[in-house]
């Protein structure tokens, strides 16, 4: 790739720069929901999920699925630099979402041309709207998980800079939309545990998002390996040396710094905020934290455990293992830690 200047790099990003400018005209913050599941208007809509769930797709495809905030964009790098055998020329010249474009979106992966094999797509998508012809092929599938704690805590972030979003109202608020799956993609309990069926399958890979803060060079090389992508030593060192967080949040290709404040407006707070595990403690309250835990123990009973679980020597017991009738959505009984 010889640059940002490169003919069909130039061309494309024409193309995205008219299409971002007529999508940012109609984001009003509302949702419309498709099956049950609530999409913001205007980056998607009823038409272009229908074209995700209903396209073709090809045995060398490999789809980087999550739910929003739990890792895309730092799998979308690694993936990325694994298939240029390290090199990041291709990471620092062409924006993140030309590299793996959204399956879902009115710009969606699958309307765009001349996109060379194999190709890499994101998606946000549940799997009962996933591509239906994903199921009997041999396509890849990379779904990354996040502790869900992280995961709302980001997402009242950036639910605070991104234009088609409703706007999140206090923590508390949030976090009680959040449980109740009243959130764009709807429940991350119910996202994960579908996904986490396809576990065994061979074109199917389950890591985490802790996994590859703990130990992202090991990470890369099960990736690589699922890709059967296998790299030397001097290629993998590259990967993780490029795909460290400071380094994508250092990439104009990769931070979203390339879309106009009237889609993201990182004016108010960056797109990669902190990269980090555990910031949920400093954001939720003990009642939060309590009633989050019980809700939580509740929809994964009988689940496999995760690297954000607690040990068993460390897990409290539930102080009302009794169902209660009329559960409220996790509600504090103390203030809401103010968010920075």
């Amino acid at each position: 790739m010889d640059g940002p200047a490169e003919p069909r790099t130039r061309a494309l990003w024409h193309t995205y720069e008219n299409n971002i400018s007529e999508i940012s005209q109609k984001l009003s913050g509302e949702y419309f929901r498709y099956k049950g599941v609530p999409f913001p208007v205007g980056i998607y809509s009823p038409e272009s999920v229908r074209i995700a769930e209903n396209a073709d797709v090809q045995d060398d495809d490999v789809f980087i699925v999550t739910y929003p905030k739990s890792g895309t964009t730092w799998m979308i790098e690694i993936v990325s630099l694994i298939l240029k055998d390290g090199d990041p020329s291709w990471i620092r010249s062409v924006p993140i979402w030309e590299r793996a474009p959204w399956c879902e979106t009115i710009m969606g992966a699958f309307s765009l041309p001349g996109q060379s094999s194999p190709r890499v797509m994101s998606s946000h998508l549940p799997i009962q709207l996933f591509p239906k012809d994903f199921f009997n092929s041999k396509a890849k599938v990379i779904y990354m998980a996040r502790n869900p704690r992280d995961v709302v805590v980001s997402l009242y972030h950036y639910s605070k800079i991104a234009v088609q979003l409703k706007d999140p109202g206090t923590p508390d608020q949030f976090l009680q939309n959040f449980v109740k799956g009243e959130v764009q993609f709807g429940s991350w309990f119910d996202h994960i545990k579908g996904w986490i069926r396809m576990q065994g399958k061979e074109n199917f890979l389950f890591i985490t998002y802790e996994e590859l803060q703990q130990d992202l060079r090991g990470s890369v090389e099960r990736i690589c390996q699922f890709l059967g992508r296998p790299l030397g030593e001097e290629e993998l060192a590259s990967v993780v040396a490029h795909s460290t967080f400071g380094a994508m949040k250092a990439n104009i290709m990769s931070n979203y710094t390339l879309l106009p404040p009237t889609v993201l407006d990182q004016r108010h707070g960056a797109f990669l905020r902190k990269g980090v595990c555990g910031d949920w403690k400093n954001h939720f309250t003990v009642a939060q934290s309590e009633d989050f835990d019980r809700v939580y123990r509740e929809q994964m009973r009988g689940l496999q455990t995760f690297p954000w679980d607690p040990a068993p020597e460390d897990a409290s017991p539930d102080p009302d293992p009794s169902p209660d009738p009329s559960p409220s959505p996790v509600q504090a009984s103390e203030p809401p830690h103010p968010s920075p």
